[in-house]
């Protein structure tokens, strides 16, 4: 029992999201002989991701997962499995195709593709999307166009890292709305710091397996204090040390197997040390989203029209 006057203080929720994909369609070991080996290659995913949802069910934290519509078609039990226990299921594009290597009608062809497979599995709105290596940038702008026109309601790919104010053209952090010709568009930035006249990055990845965790922690509170809503993001490969070795350029295969043995049990220490949430629950533009148009998570998607905010 609370005694009367007694302050019960609440941490700050976070935003923690996962990119599902396998370890063997990461952009740095991209080429097309591999690509055309995806379906013979051994799968590790589910058992990744699922090790991920164990994790946070014993921690009682939901999170976001963006979905490769490739994976959801070979795994869609996991896909069901996710959203039916309580996390945001978004789209990670189908075939993991980084944007600027697509044509306009390409990506549409491909977050629709995705959006169409992951909402007849789980049976509602998908209302978000991540592209691959966060390849939205000031030159791919168009894209956030299409996603607009094609039902989505926010993205969470612009990740300014390494990069100074004065060099965005596509400026933000945090959540916050971005004006396109077919309709205004929230997006959710991954975590950055400025340091050094630089956003320097520290929202999880390989910069979360790159430093140790005291640092990661140090950084993020630092953010936490100054009332920054951290964006957070991890892949289940990251968990997953025993995955076969591929072979690319020297810096990709330092970068990708980098401390791969530490990865769990940093995300334990970070599930421990701040309080995380999927985006739709804890990005309150975007929950607010949910309230004003009348959508509940459990609602069944009967149309397909692109959904336009209010002026």
């Amino acid at each position: 029992m609370i005694c009367s006057g007694e302050r019960v203080e609440r941490r700050p929720r976070h935003v923690l999201s996962f990119d599902i994909e396998e370890h063997f369609q990461v952009a740095a070991f991209w080429s097309v002989a591999r690509r055309r080996e995806w379906d013979h290659l051994a799968s590790r995913v589910e058992r990744n991701t699922r090790k991920i949802a164990d994790l946070l069910s014993e921690h009682s934290t939901k999170a976001t997962f963006f979905v490769l519509g490739w994976v959801a078609e070979r795994h869609p039990g996991l896909v069901k499995d996710l959203a039916q226990h309580g996390h945001e299921i978004g789209s990670h594009g189908y075939g993991h195709e980084l944007v600027h290597t697509q044509t306009p009608a390409q990506f549409r062809e491909d977050v629709r593709r995705s959006k169409q497979i992951l909402e007849n599995l789980i049976g509602r709105q998908v209302m978000g999307y991540r592209a691959p290596s966060f390849s939205i940038t000031s030159r791919t702008k168009w894209a956030l166009c299409v996603l607009v026109e094609e039902g989505y309601r926010y993205d969470s790919s612009i990740y300014n890292r390494f990069r100074g104010a004065q060099e965005r053209s596509i400026t933000g952090a945090g959540a916050y709305q971005l004006e396109t010709e077919a309709g205004r568009i929230w997006e959710v930035s991954p975590s950055t710091m400025n340091g050094c006249g630089l956003q320097l990055p520290v929202a999880g990845g390989g910069y979360f397996r790159l430093f140790p965790y005291a640092a990661s922690k140090m950084f993020l509170k630092s953010l936490e204090k100054q009332g920054a809503q951290l964006v957070m993001y991890l892949h289940p490969w990251e968990l997953d040390p025993q995955q076969p070795r591929m072979d690319g350029p020297v810096l990709s295969r330092i970068r990708h197997y980098m401390n791969l043995d530490k990865t769990e049990q940093r995300l334990r220490l970070l599930l421990r040390d701040f309080n995380f949430a999927p985006i739709h629950d804890v990005v309150d533009p975007i929950r607010d989203m949910y309230t004003r148009q009348g959508e509940q998570l459990g609602q069944i998607v009967a149309k397909r029209e692109p959904v336009f905010l209010p002026a």
